[in-house]
């Protein structure tokens, strides 16, 4: 009988103790939930053929990615990250640094970190993918001239109507000030400025009288479709969407768009780094990044991937180009504006305050 307990015991133990392993195996990967993750999941997660993955939402910032690390509780893995975020959590010491050689290189064999379209800020980074603030109206909207810059977005005597603006100033200065005459490669040289900001927000306040306030990324093409706005800026994802899987009549206006980046990180102390850094390996070669844009019109940031879905389109899942709805393609870059983060680290806390304070007034 004790021979019996004693191999049941052992028995039950090893079993145990592989459970515990098979748990282990397993990767969160925390994203923002949405028409993005079904797009993530579609390419990463069908095509990953190693540990299971678990997908969990989140509302982005560092306070949870703080309270995991700081007490070495950590059970998230991998995380969906935002540019200023991703700077600040390095240097704080909250994500794992990668090693740049175990990721794909291009078809050509350009290693990966040649590969994108902008410079990793850190070695804490992994590509994922750039998207955009960008104006947009209906077809129809206007009679004759159509609105076609970020300077007729704020022209309201031209093209009559409300304006469908954000609740925070990121993108809103800087299109202001494009739409004011300054020259993209001059615009955070001058945003750095007391006169700049002052010059940003005289411009705004010619759609002040006109201005309608959302917060949800669902809400401008409410504003839109429902004629309360003429026109909105909204995220390019949510146009595309509304246009590809909708059959919605929107014109998005590119000249002036804002193109925010987001990256993949480990989190430190991540109970599956070694499987957390292979499922990355996998969502950041360039034919997974590419695969997300069958799902959604947000822009690899692997060259390699862009080309590969110019080279085979239609490339969306509908059956239809999807690189006309693309932030990154070469023909809207000229006018494009490309987020300056660190500007944003140092300066954003003082212009939401102003921003916040102009919108009650």
């Amino acid at each position: 009988m004790m021979r019996n307990y004693v191999l049941t015991t052992l028995l039950s133990t090893v079993v145990a103790v592989g459970m515990i392993g098979i748990a282990q195996a397993e990767v969160n990967v925390v994203t923002w939930g949405g028409a993005y993750a079904v797009s993530q999941q579609k390419a990463y997660g069908d095509t990953w053929k190693g540990e299971k993955i678990n997908w969990i939402n989140y509302n982005g910032g560092l306070g949870e990615i703080r309270t995991q690390v700081e007490s070495g509780a950590v059970t998230w893995d991998v995380v969906d990250v935002l540019p200023d975020q991703v700077r600040t959590g390095c240097d704080e010491g909250l994500f794992e640094p990668l090693d740049r050689s175990m990721f794909v290189p291009a078809p050509d064999g350009t290693p990966m970190d040649k590969d994108t379209m902008n410079k990793a800020p850190n070695n804490c980074v992994a590509p994922n993918i750039f998207w955009s603030y960008l104006a947009f109206y209906e077809e129809g909207t206007f009679k004759g001239e159509q609105p076609s810059t970020i300077a007729d977005f704020f022209d309201v005597e031209k093209f009559p109507g409300k304006r469908g603006i954000h609740t925070w100033p990121n993108a809103l200065i800087e299109m202001a000030l494009l739409a004011d005459g300054v020259p993209i490669d001059k615009i955070y040289e001058v945003m750095s400025t007391g006169e700049g900001i002052d010059r940003a927000f005289a411009k705004l306040d010619q759609i002040k009288d006109h201005a309608v306030f959302w917060s949800a990324g669902s809400k401008p093409i409410e504003l839109v479709k429902s004629g309360e706005t003429s026109m909105a800026l909204a995220y390019n994802g949510r146009v595309g969407a509304a246009v590809l899987n909708e059959g919605e009549k929107l014109v998005p206006i590119w000249d002036g768009q804002v193109v925010e980046e987001q990256w993949w990180v480990v989190l430190k102390g991540s109970p599956n780094a070694e499987a957390a850094k292979k499922f990355l390996v996998h969502a950041t070669a360039p034919q997974q990044q590419a695969a997300q844009a069958k799902w959604i019109n947000y822009g690899p940031m692997r060259k390699s991937a862009l080309d590969l879905i110019k080279a085979n389109e239609p490339w969306h899942h509908s059956g239809v180009n999807i690189m006309p709805y693309m932030p990154t393609r070469e023909e809207v870059l000229p006018r494009s504006i490309f987020a300056d983060p660190a500007w944003w680290a140092d300066y954003g806390g003082e212009i939401s305050e102003r921003y916040t304070s102009w919108m009650s007034q």
